[in-house]
């Protein structure tokens, strides 16, 4: 058994509780409603407000289906550059107002437009649902800006943003960097921190198997690209990428995976792993100091590549 009293910090204990205070024990056999309830209550609570100078409008991308939400974050000293944020909650939960402020602080501390992307949900839209908005989001960004644009999302819109990288290696205006924080890209569920740490605080091997169920609606996507990143048997041409995991977290050696394949086709990828941090912990960048530097590496990771740097 992994020993989380040693390895996790008393700030980050403190986070955890404070999560868990919100959810009930049982939570996971909850409707999918009543999770999005709790979810959103929870993070209206860890709700840390707009830095000074962000402006925020909210629109829609209209496609032929329907209209995807759309939020777009920009600061005084506006650079040229958009960043597509893709926000996680295992595809059944969050949307525009869950990443709210990680948004906005994204915005202020790079000066880059920030187009934060509500896509569709599971269970009411399964598989490839989510990624079809993505992608029409990203092709949106690509055809009404004339400037670089970053993918970033963390969790399952690490995944999002991974699979349109993959998507998208053929575009005449391709991503010129993504930065996934603690994704999930279908690694080996046999090995390494899967194994190790399948019982972590806040996500759990139980967890991930109730949320790509609900994604799939149970079927079998062994192959798909658009649902496993790391299922694909060519990784040239990809983006630069930079991979923050936490290390108690089963989800953690996918992102070593990924930056593996990438650096094996030729291509550019660091992967850092945050000694002692749990998934989920970007809602603790205030109050926990590991998380508070690890942003700060999101922040300047999203910056550099922006700027087209490669500073590992």
């Amino acid at each position: 058994m992994t020993d989380y009293k040693t390895l996790i910090d008393a700030e980050t204990w403190a986070f955890i509780e404070r999560t868990n205070s919100y959810y009930p024990p049982d939570t996971i056999d909850y409707t999918i409603a009543q999770q999005r309830e709790i979810y959103d209550r929870m993070c209206r609570e860890f709700f840390a407000g707009y830095p000074e100078g962000v402006t925020v409008e909210t629109s829609a991308i209209a496609t032929p289906p329907h209209d995807i939400p759309i939020r777009i974050y920009r600061s005084a000293q506006q650079a040229a550059v958009t960043v597509l944020y893709v926000h996680g909650g295992g595809f059944i939960l969050g949307g525009l107002e869950s990443h709210d402020d990680v948004c906005a602080e994204l915005c202020a501390r790079t000066g880059y437009e920030v187009v934060s992307v509500d896509y569709r949900l599971a269970p009411e839209y399964l598989h490839p649902a989510a990624f079809d908005d993505v992608m029409s989001a990203f092709e949106w960004a690509a055809a009404n800006r004339d400037h670089p644009i970053v993918l970033c999302g963390d969790s399952a819109g690490g995944n999002l943003c991974a699979a349109v990288s993959h998507a998208t290696r053929g575009h005449a205006k391709r991503p010129v960097g993504q930065v996934l924080i603690y994704p999930g890209l279908g690694g080996d569920r046999s090995k390494g921190s899967y194994v190790t740490h399948a019982e972590a605080p806040m996500l759990t091997m139980r967890d991930l198997d109730f949320y790509k169920n609900i994604r799939t609606g149970g079927v079998d996507g062994t192959g798909d690209i658009t649902q496993s990143p790391l299922a694909d048997a060519d990784f040239s041409n990809l983006p630069p990428t930079v991979l923050i995991t936490a290390e108690c977290d089963p989800l953690s050696s996918d992102g070593e995976a990924y930056r593996d394949r990438v650096v094996a086709a030729g291509g550019r990828a660091y992967w850092f792993e945050e000694p002692g941090l749990v998934h989920g912990y970007l809602r603790a960048r205030h109050t926990v100091g590991r998380a508070r530097a690890s942003f700060t590496r999101v922040v300047d990771a999203v910056a550099a590549l922006g700027q087209g740097a490669w500073r590992w």
